[in-house]
């Protein structure tokens, strides 16, 4: 490593944001970049440990511990080309990523964990303004056609390792814009839209065809692309959230988080907003559900002016630190505050909602809530939770949003066309490891075949997936797999 000492000499410092009181005035990205020392600081707490189990962490399996010691030594290109070796994303996931690598970083069995994930923004950042990162058409072309159905990071990813073994391929979106989740899901300040735009360009560039506003199943037979393609990637995520079916579900003013933030995703980018318009302005808001995504809501209504917000979850209270449950390296399941929940919000847990109360023109005006206790089997898991007996009450509330996850993709349309076989859970089935449906030509990837997942398994899921493509259409791949992603520390 650049400096075997680092570790020891500098204490993990992030960038620093934009004060919360100013940052809710706009949608812009608010975490600051470091300094040329800063960075150089950062890069050196990575330690030359024997066994480096950020690798196993990363389900991309990225090579930490070679780029962090490129940037020590400020070998940038180097840096960038280590990292693009595994992730053809970086500006995604070093600004969205929960860093499982982090969880698993060895310095971090008792000392804050080397900053990885800003550490790779960085990398990518630097890597744009000098120029490294460049459309790569291929020299030659295989005559082979691939159908990527879905533009989030699954279909995405895949896309540009297709593109990269020379096959033509063809990317189908059923939104007005490139980039599923990443574009219309995830708020501006968290990741701008300028980020993903720049990206798709470099695709298009590459040879990369884009057709938006095209839903396959409905513009377009499923079927008629298994004719046209030579193999198709069924990439469309996990989109059916999970609902609340209670008293008063249908009343004006509960919506699921995505109705809400896909709609000022849209806003910022000035798309026109055709459906019913959904503002918090002004608002009791109550987000049901504590994950990201309800983080997200938070954020957003904070920006919009509500007057008051609580976010509810049902699960008890999560621990600060690791348990005995949660040892090193796994990714422990511990409180999380979020730069939304600096911002402003009141958060409970053990939190069950009944009903939601109206008034006479059908508007939503308060909730009926109780708390629940919860009983834990010897992991510590959840097992079932009962009320609390004199905790139900009511409280003001106009404005709901669901943020409970996402159960399966959508069946109606396309994989009803296709006729692809579903898993227990819903989810299109595929052969382990294969990427394989029951369908001729057919594969999936990403949340539409393992589930709601992360950024970064969507893009690991993509890649992998297109490397079988590569496979059935030629017999053979030279697209890196992940078993392969130690090469560099048996060649440096």
């Amino acid at each position: 490593m650049g400096k075997v000492t680092g570790f020891k000499e500098y204490q993990r410092e992030l960038p620093e944001k934009v004060p919360a009181q100013e940052r809710v005035k706009n949608y812009k990205e608010f975490v600051g970049m470091y300094s040329d020392e800063k960075l150089n600081q950062q890069s050196a707490r990575c330690m030359n440990c024997g066994i480096p189990f950020c690798h196993s962490g990363c389900p991309l399996g990225n090579v930490i511990p070679e780029f962090n010691d490129a940037v020590y030594k400020a070998n940038w290109e180097e840096a960038y080309q280590i990292l693009s070796s595994t992730n053809n994303f970086p500006e995604f996931t070093g600004r969205i990523c929960p860093a499982p690598c982090e969880s698993a970083c060895v310095l971090g069995i008792n000392k804050p964990a080397v900053a990885i994930e800003e550490i790779e923004k960085h990398i990518i950042e630097i890597a744009y303004s000098k120029g490294y990162v460049k459309p790569h058409a291929p020299l030659i072309r295989t005559g082979k056609k691939v159908a990527v159905v879905g533009s989030g990071p699954a279909g995405l990813a895949a896309a540009a390792q297709l593109n990269k073994a020379g096959h033509e391929v063809t990317v189908f979106e059923r939104d007005s814009q490139p980039g599923g989740l990443l574009r219309y899901g995830i708020p501006d300040f968290k990741l701008e839209k300028t980020v993903v735009e720049r990206r798709v360009e470099v695709m298009k560039e590459s040879g990369i065809i884009f057709k938006c506003n095209t839903e396959v199943g409905k513009d377009i037979n499923a079927k008629e692309l298994t004719k046209e393609f030579d193999a198709v990637l069924l990439a469309g995520g996990s989109t059916i959230p999970r609902d609340l079916p209670i008293k008063g579900r249908e009343l004006k003013g509960v919506y699921f988080a995505m109705q809400f933030l896909k709609q000022q995703n849209k806003r910022v980018s000035n798309e026109p907003v055709t459906e019913e318009e959904i503002l918090a302005t002004g608002k009791d808001v109550v987000v049901i559900g504590g994950g990201d995504t309800g983080s997200d809501c938070v954020g957003t209504s904070n920006r919009q002016g509500a007057k008051s917000i609580l976010q509810f979850e049902l699960m008890f209270k999560p621990s600060k630190e690791r348990t005995d449950n949660m040892p090193w390296p796994t990714y422990p399941m511990l409180l999380k505050t979020t730069t939304s929940h600096e911002e402003g919000c009141e958060r409970y847990w053990g939190i069950n909602t009944k009903e939601f109360i109206g008034d006479e023109n059908g508007e939503l005006k308060e909730l009926r809530i109780v708390d629940v206790q919860w009983e834990v089997d010897a992991m510590g898991r959840p097992v079932k939770f009962t009320e609390v007996e004199g905790t139900e009450r009511v409280i003001p509330c106009q404005r709901v949003f669901l943020a409970m996850g996402f159960v399966n993709p959508q069946y109606d349309g396309m994989l009803e066309q296709l006729g692809v076989e579903l898993d227990g859970r819903k989810n299109v089935l595929a052969t382990e490891g294969v990427y394989r449906t029951n369908v001729d030509r057919v594969f999936t990837a990403g949340d539409m075949r393992r589930g709601q997942s992360l950024v970064v398994w969507a893009i690991s899921e993509g890649r992998e997936a297109a490397r079988k493509i590569d496979q059935y259409l030629m017999g053979h791949s030279n697209l890196e797999s992940k078993e392969a992603v130690n090469m560099f520390e048996e060649v440096m």
